[in-house]
């Protein structure tokens, strides 16, 4: 697939000579939508008791205090090792999340695993389909060499397919940096692919701003309806400008996510603190190799008391245990953040004359009401 061009402003070179005029920056940033429902999906880590042995009561468990924060659990995505996970593996994971949801919403990753020169294989893509939907998920279509090595009309082709079987789809854009099958596609081929109308979202992860701000435009032009789903674990404040998301990132913690779209929702200044504290977590987990987040997601997960072991799926690549100290630290904070955050909120309900009240995020209520203002 041809490069999208990056558009954008350069940066102003100290003395001046060919520096951009700031009209060019603002054109190409889009405005902050302040206040909006941000709409969350969060990936779901499979948890191991051992090399051959999933921790299935972990499993269940973060499935449930996904749902149960508000975040649509995404289940056999790259955090639950997707690439990687045999059909009779796959079908367990589907089976526990319909059962763990309960008529909740949940999507699941269908992946087709093939060899650069691979012809597209759509009749793979439906069996993977028809297992998600069998379980009442909706499946989010992992790109393979055989859907991107093609024509940009074969690639349209393709999904309008996928769209006339499964009835409700979410696409998925993957950079390089996380698949060689991955591609970004061009302008010309994302602005008609949203309009497939079966194609309900799709999932960004180039890393890049402006990429996901082109596509953010288009929609905004195209199909105001059509979700972006930022992928985009090094800026998640992508919400800010009009992308909902669909993160590995959020699986470390959910209802802490879920607090901060509250947040940004009731117009409280806090979002800004937990989000800068999230996209610390961030930064550090998703540094090179990225694949090896997960290894990160099951050391802070078992830090937290959610899962047996850090252990990985066999294949997934590891990070040091050194780690497990600087994630234990970012856990501390952001228990200090909730509890300041209470304590904040408390002397405010006084100073108003109300009885303080516990946070209603951790109650799993997403109705809050706040005493500043993000804009005010």
């Amino acid at each position: 697939m041809p490069k999208t061009p990056i558009v954008g402003a350069r940066i102003a070179k100290p003395n001046g000579i060919n520096a951009p005029i700031l009209g060019d920056m603002m054109k190409n940033t889009p405005p902050i939508r302040y206040q909006r429902k941000i709409t969350g999906m969060s990936a779901i880590l499979l948890p191991m008791l051992s090399t051959t042995e999933i921790d299935w009561p972990g499993f269940r468990d973060h499935v449930a205090r996904t749902a149960d924060a508000g975040l649509v659990p995404a289940v056999n995505m790259d955090t639950g090792y997707g690439n990687l996970i045999d059909q009779s593996l796959r079908l367990a994971v589907l089976k526990e999340t319909q059962d763990v949801c309960a008529g909740r919403p949940f999507i699941a990753g269908a992946f087709v695993g093939d060899q650069s020169g691979s012809a597209f294989d759509f009749d793979a893509y439906k069996s993977r389909m028809d297992e998600i939907l069998s379980h009442e998920g909706k499946p989010v279509i992992f790109q393979s060499f055989g859907l991107t090595e093609q024509s940009a009309d074969g690639v349209l082709e393709a999904y309008t397919q996928i769209g006339a079987h499964s009835g409700g789809f979410y696409a998925f854009e993957l950079g390089k940096m996380f698949a060689p099958f991955g591609a970004i596609y061009d302008l010309d081929v994302y602005e008609k692919l949203i309009q497939i109308p079966e194609c309900l979202g799709a999932k960004h992860s180039s890393l890049n701003r402006q990429l996901e701000w082109q596509r953010l435009a288009i929609r905004d032009a195209v199909r105001p309806e059509f979700m972006v789903l930022t992928g985009n674990d090094l800026a998640i404040d992508m919400v800010m400008y009009g992308s909902d998301y669909l993160l590995g990132l959020s699986t470390f913690a959910p209802a802490e996510f879920a607090k901060r779209d509250a947040m940004w929702e009731s117009g409280d200044n806090g979002f800004y603190q937990l989000n800068d504290l999230l996209q610390y977590l961030g930064f550090l987990t998703f540094r090179s190799p990225v694949p090896a987040y997960k290894h990160n997601a099951a050391q802070f997960l078992k830090a937290r008391g959610w899962i047996e072991t850090s252990l990985t799926f066999p294949g997934s690549p590891t990070r040091p245990d050194s780690d497990v100290a600087l994630l234990e630290e970012i856990l501390e904070r952001l228990q200090d953040e909730q509890t300041t955050h209470e304590d904040r909120h408390a002397r405010c309900d006084r100073a108003n004359g109300h009885q303080p009240t516990p946070d209603p995020i951790h109650l799993g209520d997403h109705e809050t009401r706040r005493c500043s203002t993000i804009h005010g």
